[in-house]
């Protein structure tokens, strides 16, 4: 298994490297390889932190499941104008053609119409705005392109809007609601969102190296919070996904309902729920990535859960598509899992 993982490394040169498999909610195999800090020979550790990037996503869309199981909201509610659960608080009706019409459900599947991963994507512009003023600018100048439900677009924009739908509903800041609500019940105690910089680098977290000229330090990671700004453990990720992965009623967070309805796909991506990324097999999974960062968490129908961490991100290449062979070829490895 040591030896799948350092192939991986070489072949795609990657300075740092965590892993953690998980069975029936323990852990049962992880293992840190490479260098933390290059400079300095700082070494990987079980319990160093990654920025984890996009597989923040489960974890608001496992959030707002638990909200809707306390009848605080649910799939159907809209989020902006009088009738929404944010109201007039960003910006000012009447809003842009379909806005009104936005669901927390078309935000859950990336469909509410635009604000899609691309060239243009509010969350990588206006670096110096915070939450209110980047939703209420881009609300006003990024007009959507179709009606909400109908078209699936990456949208890492509508998952911060979710981060402010669960400030609003619970009257707490998103980091704090969610450590306390979730992760806790996990058993996942050392999950925080990350800083900017190198400066605010946390104790116990990687250096991120970028590829071709990409600066990981250059980014408003903070501001990324709902859609992209956790720091993690691989032991994190695999604890998590062990706590809603719909095998045990008594170990999951969320009833068997909610996980059901979380991972059903729509009909316009068969290969997307709510939060998280499905197949018919059925595997969950979400895969995350930023300048200096490659992250997975994976859910199996077998039982098993893993998360993967790594302080780069290839240029040219698909780092991710390669970390998510290399632990399906880690764990073909084993032939009977024990704690």
């Amino acid at each position: 298994m040591d030896g799948v993982a350092t192939a991986f490394m070489r072949a795609h040169f990657v300075p740092g490297l965590s892993v953690a498999v998980a069975r029936d909610g323990a852990i049962v195999y992880q293992r840190a390889f490479g260098f933390a800090d290059r400079d300095k020979k700082e070494s990987v550790t079980p319990a160093s932190l990654f920025r984890i990037a996009s597989v923040s996503k489960p974890i608001t869309s496992v959030t707002l499941f638990r909200l809707m199981e306390e009848k605080r909201l649910t799939l159907e509610d809209t989020v902006f104008g009088p009738r929404g659960i944010l109201g007039n608080g960003f910006g000012k009706s009447p809003y842009k053609k379909w806005v009104e019409e936005i669901r927390i459900k078309h935000l859950l599947t990336h469909t509410g119409g635009g604000w899609r991963n691309d060239d243009t994507d509010p969350m990588f512009r206006n670096p110096a705005m915070n939450h209110k003023q980047l939703i209420t600018w881009a609300i006003a100048n990024v007009p959507l392109g179709y009606p909400p439900g109908e078209h699936y677009a990456y949208s890492n924009f509508g998952f911060c809007i979710l981060g402010r739908v669960i400030e609003k509903l619970t009257g707490a800041p998103y980091e704090q609601h969610v450590r306390d609500a979730i992760l806790k019940r996990c058993g996942v105690a050392d999950m925080r969102i990350g800083g900017n910089t190198l400066a605010e680098r946390a104790p116990g977290e990687e250096v991120y190296y970028g590829a071709g000229g990409q600066n990981p330090y250059d980014m408003n990671v903070r501001r990324m919070d709902s859609h992209g700004g956790w720091l993690a453990t691989a032991r994190d990720l695999a604890m998590f996904a062990s706590h809603v992965d719909g095998h045990s009623p008594s170990r999951n967070i969320l009833q068997p309902e909610s996980i059901r309805q979380m991972t059903t796909p729509t009909t316009a991506n068969a290969g997307y729920a709510k939060g998280w990324a499905v197949n018919r097999v059925p595997n969950w999974w979400h895969g995350g990535s930023l300048p200096g960062t490659t992250t997975l968490m994976v859910r199996t129908a077998s039982g098993l859960c893993w998360g993967a961490l790594a302080n780069t991100r290839e240029d040219s290449g698909d780092t991710g598509g390669a970390m998510d062979k290399m632990m399906w070829d880690l764990v073909r490895h084993v032939k009977s899992w024990k704690a």
